[in-house]
């Protein structure tokens, strides 16, 4: 937690904010609200505010979360760019060797066509969430490569014209900067990364191709590794189009305070940025001053991306603690998201839209 805002400052910018942005929106608070949303007049989205500066304001989701009615209202309405949580990896699209699904995909894309959402595919290479014929067996380096390329391209093709970018390749380093000992980097060597953009392009030449990963969010020797690939990646007309940045972080390890001097360098190599994770969780019981500290991290963050032209959009992986991911990851942790288990707004919701508002 960073120590250079007292809590004090923290507490009245953000009670002055609220204020503002609720006389504003005309929300009713206490006895009138509604469970699950505030009764209010019509007010922009966050989509509505973030396109007034070029970007985009985003959720992730999954297929389970389709079928709470109260969930989708807010996630058709709020967001205009939809991120499917594990839909479109390689486990739920090719379970079985050459037998390719894309229902799970697919449901989420349409959901997103409906509400007039753009669809970020995620994720075509990484290590993790792998069906069982594909790690349990040892694969010659010819095999391999023909098997991840049928996989990149038959799931890209599928998709063309219905997202708009790829997490291609998806946490390739580990935190020093060295290259992650995956199935494919042991059997392919660290070209796998070039070949997986350069097939990904040869399936759909329009789509923005995107490297992502977490803590490569501040300067430092893992964020360093990617800005030295994606430099080399470029010299080589690789075709590279943005970094994809998680922002998976946490109160108690302090807040990325290089994060917008990082989006901008990445920016002078020519390529776009992307927040597309983002959750900020805490060691629970949540409280008011962590909370207050949350909601000025989201507000930051948000900032960051619009202080940076080329930081396309911010995308909140799930809007709401009744979706989270982090409760069962990270034991004691959670609170992470600006909507609470009740689909309540929290203060990280009123600072989101405060920098929206007044940037």
């Amino acid at each position: 937690m960073r120590t250079t805002r007292s809590t004090i400052r923290t507490r009245l910018r953000l009670a002055g904010a609220f204020a503002t942005v609720l006389m504003a929106a005309g929300v009713v608070t206490g006895p009138a609200a509604q469970a699950g949303e505030e009764r209010h007049v019509k007010q922009p989205t966050l989509a509505e505010l973030a396109q007034r500066h070029g970007r985009y304001f985003g959720s992730a989701t999954d297929n389970p979360e389709l079928t709470d009615r109260p969930y989708t209202e807010i996630l058709g309405r709020e967001f205009d760019q939809i991120t499917p949580g594990n839909g479109m990896k390689w486990y739920a699209t090719e379970p079985e060797q050459g037998v390719f699904d894309f229902s799970k995909g697919d449901e989420i894309v349409n959901f997103a066509r409906a509400h007039h959402q753009k669809v970020r595919g995620h994720t075509l290479v990484w290590h993790s969430q792998l069906p069982d014929w594909l790690t349990g067996r040892e694969w010659t380096a010819s095999e391999l490569r023909a098997v991840l390329k049928k996989h990149i391209q038959t799931e890209v093709r599928h998709y063309r014209g219905k997202v708009f970018a790829w997490d291609v390749v998806n946490e390739a380093f580990n935190e020093d900067g060295t290259y992650r000992e995956t199935i494919f980097y042991r059997t392919l060597g660290p070209g796998y990364i070039a070949d997986s953009l350069r097939w990904a392009h040869e399936a759909d030449p329009r789509v923005k191709l995107y490297l992502n990963d977490y803590n490569i969010e501040a300067v430092g020797p893992k964020s360093d590794a990617y800005h030295r690939l994606a430099k080399e990646l470029r010299a080589q007309g690789v075709p590279l189009h943005g970094i994809g940045m998680q922002a998976h972080l946490a109160l108690q390890y302090g807040y990325p305070d290089t994060l917008e001097d990082n989006l901008r360098r990445f920016s002078r190599l020519g390529l776009d940025t992307a927040l597309t994770e983002v959750d900020i969780r805490m060691e629970l019981p949540a409280d008011e001053a962590k909370l207050a500290t949350q909601a000025e991290w989201y507000r930051d963050v948000t900032e960051a991306c619009l202080a940076v032209r080329r930081c396309v959009g911010v995308t909140i992986w799930d809007y709401t603690d009744k979706y989270s991911w982090i409760p069962a990851f990270f034991e004691g942790e959670g609170a992470a998201l600006p909507w609470d288990e009740e689909l309540r707004r929290k203060p990280a919701y009123y600072a989101i839209r405060e920098a929206l508002i007044r940037r």
